[in-house]
Parts: C-alpha cells; sequence; structure tokens
C-alpha cells in the first residue's frame, strides 16, 4: 500500500498552504503520481527562503510517502520540520508492507516465526487488535492476505479463485504481539497497516510538535488531518470534507476545529473500472472484495487521529444507518455521512455545517 519517494523530497517556507489562508482543506485522499511537490523556481531560491524564515513564519513541508502526499505546515523551526520528515520516513521503513525489510515485510515473511519489531510498530499492531476486536472483525489487519493481490494503482482485479484462496488466512486473531515481538500463528496471513497507519503517524507527529514548542500548525496525510491549535489568523482552523460524489475540491460539509482530528474514508480515494465494473480501494475482510455499503464517505472528528482512522473505515463498511447510531452513541468522536445519492447527514451536536 506503500511507496518508497525518498528521493522526491522537497522542503519550502511559505504561509500560503496553510488551512488559515485557503479557509478549508479538502479530505479526500491522494494517491499522486509519485512525485513530490517543487517550488517552480531554482534550489537557490528555496534556500534563500528557508534561511529567511523566521518562527513568525510557517513552516512548510510537501513530500510523497505511505501512498500519499503529505502536506506539513507549522509555526516551528526549520530543524523541527526537517525532524518531522526524517519521521516521516522513518515510519515508511517500518510500517510498509512492500518495502523490503520493513518490520510490517519481515514479519510477513517469517512463516510464523517471531519477529522483533520497533516500538512503534508493536504499538500500532497493539492498536489495530483492539480495532478489530471492537468492530466485530469489520476492521481487520490481516487483510493484507486479500489487499495484496489488489493493484488499484494500475487497475488490476485479482481473479476470484485467488481471492477465495486467501480469505481463510484473513483473521486478525491469529496476530500475537508481546512486547516488541510479533508473531502470525498462520504463516499465511498477512498484515496490511493501511487503515490505521496514518492515524498513529499524525499522532506521533503533532507530538513531535508539542514537544518542540509548536501551539499552531496543520497536517494532511491524504484523508487524514490534524490542526494544532489556532489557525494562523488566530481563530479555529476551518476543515472541509470533500464531496465524494464531486469534482476534486468540492466541500460538502465543514468544521471549526482545534487540537483535533478530521479524518475521512471513501470511495473516491483510488478506484479502476474493469468491464464496466467500478472496483474502489476498501475491501471487506469477510468477501475480499470492495465493500457493498450504502455509503460514499465517512467522517470523523476526534481528538486522536489513531481512533478516526479505524473508525472512518468502520463506519464506512457498516452503513449509513448503523453508523450514524454509532457516532450519535460514542462521545469519543462525532462526523458526518455522504450516501451516493450525495445526501449527507452529520450526528448529533458535532459541529459539522453541511453545505
Amino acid at each position: 500500500m506503500y511507496l518508497s519517494r525518498q528521493a522526491n523530497i522537497t522542503r519550502r517556507t511559505f504561509a500560503g498552504l496553510g488551512l488559515g489562508a485557503i479557509g478549508a482543506l479538502a479530505l479526500g485522499g491522494c494517491s499522486g503520481s509519485g512525485v513530490s511537490e517543487t517550488s517552480g523556481s531554482d534550489s537557490g531560491t528555496q534556500a534563500s527562503d528557508a534561511a529567511t524564515a523566521t518562527p513568525d513564519s510557517p513552516q512548510t513541508a510537501t513530500i510523497f510517502v505511505f501512498d500519499t502526499v503529505v502536506q506539513m505546515s507549522a509555526l516551528c523551526s526549520e530543524e523541527l520540520m526537517d525532524s518531522l520528515v526524517e519521521r516521516c520516513t522513518y515510519f515508511e521503513n517500518h510500517f510498509s508492507r512492500t518495502v523490503e525489510g520493513s518490520d510490517v515485510w519481515n514479519v510477513n515473511h517469517a512463516k510464523g516465526k517471531p519477529v522483533e519489531v520497533a516500538t512503534e510498530t508493536a504499538e500500532v499492531i497493539s492498536a489495530a487488535l483492539v480495532y478489530s476486536e471492537a468492530s466485530g472483525g469489520l476492521f481487520d489487519i490481516t487483510i493484507g492476505a486479500v489487499s495484496s493481490l489488489w493493484d488499484f494503482d494500475e487497475g488490476v482485479k485479482p481473479e476470484d479463485d485467488a481471492i477465495q484462496a486467501a480469505l481463510p488466512h484473513v483473521d486478525w486473531r491469529g496476530v500475537e504481539v508481546e512486547g516488541n515481538a510479533v508473531t502470525l500463528t498462520d504463516p499465511e496471513a498477512m498484515i496490511d497497516l493501511g487503515g490505521i497507519a496514518k492515524g498513529y503517524i499524525a499522532d506521533d507527529l503533532v507530538r513531535m510538535l508539542r514537544d518542540g514548542g509548536c501551539s499552531q500548525a496543520s497536517l494532511s496525510l491524504g484523508g487524514n488531518v490534524y490542526v494544532l491549535g489556532q489557525s494562523y489568523d488566530g481563530d479555529p482552523w476551518n476543515v472541509g470534507v470533500q464531496d465524494p460524489n464531486g469534482a476534486d475540491n468540492d466541500v460538502i460539509a465543514t468544521v471549526e476545529a482545534t487540537d483535533a482530528s478530521v479524518v475521512t474514508s471513501g470511495l473516491y480515494e483510488r478506484d479502476f473500472e474493469q468491464d464496466g465494473v467500478l472496483y474502489y480501494h476498501i475491501l471487506d475482510p469477510k468477501t475480499g472484495y470492495p465493500v457493498e455499503t450504502d455509503l460514499a464517505s465517512a467522517s470523523i472528528k476526534s481528538e486522536r487521529s489513531l481512533d478516526g482512522d479505524a473508525y472512518s473505515t468502520i463506519l464506512f463498511l457498516m452503513g449509513r444507518d448503523a453508523a450514524l447510531d454509532l457516532l450519535n452513541t460514542d462521545d469519543r468522536f462525532s462526523g458526518v455521512l455522504v450516501d451516493k445519492d450525495d445526501v449527507a447527514v452529520a450526528s448529533d451536536e458535532s459541529g459539522f455545517v453541511l453545505a
């Protein structure tokens, strides 16, 4: 699910990318082309911009990691922004299912033997198991046995027989974590952290910003957004929810947020059409095929991006009515749901304003 594009990292220091400047941030997932944003100027100009930046001017970075475009903007030092970029690379090299030698790659190729992993990897896998249990398997990190067969970037649908052969190996209960040792009791199982990794990473980056004394920032990891403190204008950030049935940057709802995460899962993020059938990237662990749901997207506002990442997927799989019931009864988050007819509904007292 992830691509390693470390060589394509670029850095810029400009205020225009901040959410305060553009008013709203669309939450659509960005699969990107594999080329990170460039400044449109020569390297001497970039170096000059960085040298003249002050704590009163937001530091920004745009990189391509985790198979998505990541945009970071913060009132912080250049050194701290560089550390955030390095941290993203660290997580790519530990959490990726496709990067050879990563923690997840090693676990998936250990033939059922225990593997020592980084503390962060053990933590995110342990958290994923909690969400898997709470959702009754709707969320399942061993979806990797099936997701590895699909290629949504190249538009490749696996053979039906291959999906059926992989399904028996999708069962989160076969993952054991003891300290930093991770074991797949089914040697044919595969972990895929794509449904939770960006939430964990966003929370970790926010921790780094706070530890570094930063009190104003915005992070966008595809469909995962975290806004720290007030916007650069001194008001709450205004976060926009992408209309899943509309054009790019069409906003169907907005919400004011401070020290909060807003995460969206939707059909529009990655898909392809084959033989007249549209296939989208959110797979049902029970069938191995794209989930059948009446929703086009599910968005969650929460204190932790980790909760938002996992539960936006869970709500999407649940369908509109069950998802709205959960939103209205769980005080950890609020949200907005958009169905395939482009009808949006917000949970009680959510703060979301529908367009």
